[in-house]
């Protein structure tokens, strides 16, 4: 079905998580099919997608955007009073070999 597939963590607030499980359980219902919260959340995605040029989609996407850079603002001003950083800019992540190994208790 899907040939071309990544994985992705989201973070969602718990209403709005609830809000997908509800959707799932009425989709399940009404379509007498099992409906997961994967398949709603993929749905839900493409959807907003085709409205690209949608106000409010842009206000949403602005909203979070501000307040994705607020928290990380908050974050470097915290981790340099402490005298270490947590890396919370966007990005990818170093590379394994950039890692100290992992080591077991000695």
């Amino acid at each position: 079905m899907f040939a071309n597939k990544t994985r992705v963590l989201l973070v969602l607030p718990e209403d709005v998580l609830g809000q997908a499980r509800v959707l799932a359980g009425r989709a399940t219902a009404a379509l007498k099919l099992p409906v997961s919260l994967q398949i709603v959340l993929r749905a839900l995605i493409e959807e907003g997608l085709k409205r690209d040029g949608d106000r409010a989609l842009l206000a949403n996407v602005e909203d979070q955007a501000v307040a994705v850079r607020r928290l990380r603002s908050l974050g470097r001003r915290a981790g340099g009073a402490e005298g270490g950083r947590r890396n919370l800019q966007a990005g990818s992540p170093r590379k394994s070999r950039d890692r100290e190994p992992h080591r077991r208790g000695n």
